[in-house]
């Protein structure tokens, strides 16, 4: 699966329409098969233009953030914060976005950035608005969400809705992402790797691409005993 920010050439984000067809078009040109999921997560911007590039182009997956948190980056070497701000996710703001994804038929993955983010499904379960399979993904190492450690990782799978049929996997913030790789393959979830969320590799040397980060993660899942998921298997697993 392919998780797609759009931005500009001299690298702004961008929530055009355009912007977001281009780059579709592009991987879909490029491979004969894969699942498209957009990002949703924006500080400022309108929903009615986050959902207008859901409505006009449909992708299988969306990605939709459970909740609000303080949301930031801390510099130790300046003793000061490099940005922080609020980054607002009520549930007035997740029932839109979970309304226009199902009138869409668009799978949303529900990325939690806290155990409490995970348990923010429960209420939405019990209205009907989301079902079987769920796609919760664990975010760790952000700054404001939970630490980054195998003992929260699997604390937050736990948390996962009991009587649901769910597909869980983490996105680790920096270089931590290969413990919680390990961790998350060991455990039964899934994994997510690429220059979104880190740059490094395992000893330290500089990725060249979102290549060599996959085939990294690809290695530390099939030593685990597990296997990397065919796209028809994949589509199967998430029913998109």
């Amino acid at each position: 699966m392919i998780h797609i920010h759009a931005r500009t050439p001299d690298g702004v984000p961008s929530y055009e329409v355009e912007d977001f067809r281009a780059i579709t078009e592009a991987i879909k040109g490029a491979v004969d098969d894969v699942i498209i999921n957009y990002s949703t997560g924006a500080i400022g911007i309108p929903i009615g233009k986050r959902i207008e590039y859901l409505r006009e182009l449909k992708p299988d997956v969306a990605a939709l953030n459970m909740g609000s948190m303080n949301y930031a980056k801390y510099s130790s070497k300046r003793k000061d914060f490099v940005f922080k701000t609020v980054f607002e996710n009520s549930f007035d703001t997740i029932i839109e976005f979970l309304t226009a994804m199902n009138e869409l038929g668009i799978r949303p993955e529900h990325e939690c950035f806290d155990s409490g983010h995970v348990a923010n499904l429960d209420p939405l379960l019990d209205m009907g608005l989301v079902s079987a399979p769920l796609q919760v993904s664990c975010v760790m190492g952000v700054t404001g969400g939970i630490r980054p450690t195998v003992k929260n990782l699997a604390h937050m799978a736990e948390q996962v809705p009991d009587g649901a049929v769910s597909n869980w996997g983490v996105i680790g913030i920096s270089r931590g992402q290969w413990s919680l790789i390990a961790a998350a393959a060991a455990l039964g979830g899934n994994v997510r790797a690429g220059l979104e969320d880190n740059f490094y590799l395992p000893d330290g040397e500089m990725a060249r691409s979102n290549g060599d980060l996959i085939r990294k993660a690809r290695e530390i899942v099939e030593n685990a005993g597990r296997r990397a998921a065919t796209v028809a298997e994949a589509r199967e697993l998430l029913d998109v």
